[in-house]
């Protein structure tokens, strides 16, 4: 079995959008501007965003379940107010819920939490709690950074963000660290703001003891990672100048990566540097690059395609593709059994 940990639903029907507008020039109009109702999306409709989409990309690539979530990028948590996320993020979860509901085969949910920026996470644990127990999702994405570029939240391993992991070691579910669009022109969204959380959030989790004080709480890293493994060697030194334990004991139990690593030596070079037992295949596909490689022929975002190319055995393999994912994502396993697999 082929689990793809990394989906965002980047092509949801367009009165998803159009209702976000107009959210938010309700918001923007005041208290006496009226909120829109929420849109009106039919099943054909979702059927018709994913056919020549996602469902036929996984036919063509030959993946089975897709770990699905909001479109990262929308989550737009800098944007209104803790009431305006709310709503926001309730409305795509619920329609990530449809779509599972619609395709139980092919993808699985994870939540959207409506954070904002200086908002304490207790909405965001509630609403966790309510897509994990309610809808049958089995994580959560975490925006490190809600102010879309300007980095004003506490870090990870402050005790704000508590609440939030004990609701999660409760539940037994992980969190993909992932932000959202930037709205500082310093920082490109894909290119750059999306790699910088995924460096900055390991290197939090390096200099803190929230491990010693969670030990079961589990974080995806994805993007490969952002520098992380290129810069391993830095990493390592880092945690001895600190006096830290080796990365191995320090964040290896609890922290995991993914492959969305858009090039074959990239991937080559996480697999060596990086145990295979914290790395789990996801492609993001119909995502941050959607485009085909000159040089190859083939869509960057194919990342099947590298671990097809390397001389992997058949247990390692499995690891890769499926059996990480089941042990990161606890929860999974009752989902697959339920669709059948």
């Amino acid at each position: 079995m082929i689990i793809d940990c990394h989906g965002h639903y980047t092509t949801a029907p367009a009165a998803l959008q159009a209702f976000r507008e107009s959210q938010l020039a309700a918001y923007k109009g005041g208290p006496e501007a009226i909120a829109p109702a929420e849109p009106r999306i039919s099943d054909d409709q979702i059927r018709d965003s994913l056919e020549q989409a996602q469902l036929k990309l996984q036919r063509e690539r030959g993946t089975d379940v897709t770990i699905f979530s909001p479109r990262a990028s929308a989550m737009g948590h800098h944007l209104g107010n803790e009431a305006v996320s709310l709503r926001w993020s309730r409305l795509c979860n619920d329609l990530i819920h449809r779509v599972c509901g619609l395709y139980p085969r092919n993808f699985v949910g994870v939540c959207q939490l409506p954070q904002s920026p200086g908002v304490a996470p207790a909405g965001s644990a509630a609403e966790l709690e309510r897509c994990v127990r309610e809808l049958g999702f089995i994580g959560c994405n975490l925006n490190p950074d809600p102010s879309g570029g300007h980095w004003n939240a506490p870090p990870l391993t402050d005790r704000h963000w508590y609440p939030l992991y004990e609701k999660m070691v409760e539940l037994d579910v992980p969190a993909m660290v992932h932000v959202s669009a930037s709205c500082n022109a310093n920082f490109h969204a894909t290119g750059a703001h999306y790699l910088n959380a995924d460096t900055t959030a390991f290197m939090q989790f390096l200099t803190s003891d929230l491990f010693r004080d969670f030990p079961t709480l589990r974080f995806v890293i994805p993007h490969g990672g952002g520098a992380v493994p290129f810069h391993w060697g830095r990493y390592r030194g880092l945690a001895q100048d600190l006096k830290r334990p080796p990365l191995e004991e320090l964040l290896l139990r609890n922290v995991y990566f993914d492959t969305c690593v858009y090039h074959l030596p990239g991937i080559e070079l996480l697999c060596k540097v990086v145990p295979l037992d914290n790395i789990l295949f996801g492609s993001e596909m119909v995502g941050a690059v959607r485009g085909i490689d000159p040089r190859t022929g083939h869509y960057y975002d194919d990342t099947k395609r590298y671990l097809d190319a390397l001389p992997l055995g058949t247990s390692e393999r499995e690891q890769l593709f499926s059996l990480n994912a089941r042990r990161v994502y606890p929860r999974l396993a009752a989902r697959l059994a339920a669709a059948g697999y």
